[in-house]
């Protein structure tokens, strides 16, 4: 991508409508699929608001973010399909020829093939004098800026032909891409790339946020995100739930109760964190040492003989105990209110050990890595329904595809469905780590879009285990908690990036910003 303006990493979406309804807050929590949307559409049609007037709403929005954004010098080149999305684009051209502005468009049809609003759209394009012209050989100068109105919503299979070759000349120029509702190419349910995408500097997307837009690859092709709902009436959107929630971290800080002046240590719960076979000691230190940041009054490690001095080295709070079977695991098991298990746990069967004890309890649970694996590999998934307390699971997409019988690529393909699919299979809480980590309870998915590129290294979801442990110990809500903690990680991985850079991030270099999000 090409960027053209350098933000903070949490600098994700910008929220361009001036005139907003009430609502308007509401919605840009609120992730739906592109049928609801175009059901939200016709029903705003039919109630008299008109397709060519959302049209236009969309259009002038576009120009004007367009113009606000880049020096109003420099000349557009609209691509256009053959849709209404085309018809988006066309209307910004003729928005800017009317502005005296230079601009060509490419139509992936010819005038006559278009329909309805994208005709008249059309029509107005060429009674204004807009010059259409063929798309060029060669990419444009950098001066340039391109708009992308060639795919919408509507796309549900590789792209081929005229559009492959659109997209592929898109995205080898060296000028700024601005996007039309979803970069061409992008499924808008899934984020998953329909052969080749438009990698977009800017998109401009309207009517709701589609869910594709913030989960797998969609951060990648979207760049910086603009959202308008075109002041389209509340009750457009009653009959359509949405598919998801964008959490808000700052709302579910207020779930975390100021501590009282008379509490001690065991008011805020006792933490036991199980793993570190030999060669993994690290895993299980930076996981207790990230429920010791986000407050758990206790912290307790089980773990391998061989790592307990390392561990107290690092962190002299933490109680360490050498436990070589399943019988000295299970005398401490008495004495906590969370069990974190997973982390550098390995699958020997020392490690199959020390998860069957911890499955014969009935403690509030996290089950992260190699706890999830052996749960395949013992086909022992079922020792889960009996479960009472809550439950907290933490795959990350290779996770999730052994434990769903499916190929990495499968779950990355449509995260949603694999989500609710783990959610169904192992109950409790379901957290699919990756881009756009989703948060499957029950009937409802949560998404947290805090976090970037820099969490792609060893120890991260490590340090989100303790998080959540420690949470756990803290919040009733265990769905809260989950909540809170997914986006608390992804928050501190932001602030640490914004200091030290994304590349060669460190999980440990979160544990600061944790301890700092919930000190007060």
């Amino acid at each position: 991508m090409h960027a053209y303006n350098a933000g903070r990493v949490t600098d994700k979406v910008f929220f361009c409508m001036s005139k907003a309804p009430l609502s308007y807050v509401a919605r840009e929590s609120a992730l739906y699929l592109a049928e609801q949307i175009r059901a939200i559409d016709a029903i705003a049609i039919a109630s008299g608001l008109g397709g060519f007037t959302l049209m236009s709403r969309a259009a002038r929005t576009v120009y004007e973010l367009v113009s606000e954004s880049f020096d109003q010098a420099r000349p557009l080149f609209v691509v256009c399909g053959g849709g209404n999305n085309g018809g988006d684009g066309l209307l910004v051209a003729w928005l800017a020829q009317n502005q005296g502005r230079q601009v060509q468009v490419w139509l992936g049809k010819s005038p006559q093939a278009l329909k309805d609003d994208a005709a008249k759209a059309c029509a107005l394009c060429l009674e204004a004098g807009v010059k259409f012209v063929d798309l060029p050989d060669a990419p444009l100068e950098p001066e340039w800026i391109i708009i992308d109105a060639l795919l919408g919503t509507g796309l549900n299979r590789d792209v081929h032909d005229e559009s492959l070759h659109a997209i592929s000349w898109m995205n080898a120029t060296d000028a700024p891409v601005v996007a039309i509702d979803v970069p061409s190419g992008l499924c808008s349910d899934t984020g998953r790339v329909l052969g080749q995408a438009v990698a977009a500097d800017m998109t401009v997307t309207f009517i709701a946020l589609k869910l594709g837009l913030f989960t797998g690859n969609g951060p990648d092709c979207v760049g910086f995100l603009h959202y308008s709902d075109l002041q389209v009436p509340d009750e457009c959107y009653a009959a359509h739930s949405p598919v998801a929630t964008r959490l808000d971290l700052e709302e579910l800080l207020s779930n975390l109760a100021p501590r009282k002046a008379n509490s001690h240590k065991g008011s805020y719960g006792h933490v036991l964190v199980v793993g570190g076979d030999r060669g993994y000691g690290g895993a299980v230190s930076m996981a207790a040492d990230a429920a010791l940041s986000c407050g758990a009054g206790l912290v307790s490690v089980a773990t391998r003989a061989e790592h307990v001095g390392a561990i107290l080295a690092r962190a002299p709070e933490v109680m360490v105990h050498a436990v070589e079977n399943r019988h000295e695991l299970d005398a401490l098991l008495g004495k906590v209110s969370v069990v974190v298990v997973g982390p550098g746990l390995g699958q020997s069967s020392w490690s199959e050990q020390l998860l069957q004890v911890v499955l014969e309890h009935d403690h509030p649970l996290v089950l992260d890595a190699d706890a999830l694996n052996i749960l395949v590999a013992k086909q022992w998934l079922g020792r889960l329904a009996t479960r009472t307390a809550p439950l907290v699971v933490t795959p990350h997409p290779g996770e999730a595809a052994r434990l769903l019988g499916q190929t990495t690529a499968q779950v990355q393909d449509d995260r949603l469905s694999a989500c609710r699919a783990l959610q169904t299979l192992v109950g409790g809480i379901v957290v699919l780590k990756g881009v756009g980590s989703l948060i499957s309870a029950d009937a409802s998915v949560a998404l947290s879009d805090y976090g970037n590129a820099g969490m792609a290294s060893g120890g991260m979801g490590d340090v989100l285990s303790g998080v959540l442990g420690a949470l756990l110990a803290q919040i009733p809500d265990a769905v809260v908690a989950t909540e809170l903690g997914v986006c608390l990680h992804g928050d501190a991985a932001d602030q640490a990036a914004a200091e030290f850079g994304m590349r060669g991030l460190r999980a440990t270099q979160l544990m600061p910003y944790l301890q700092e999000r919930l000190g007060a």
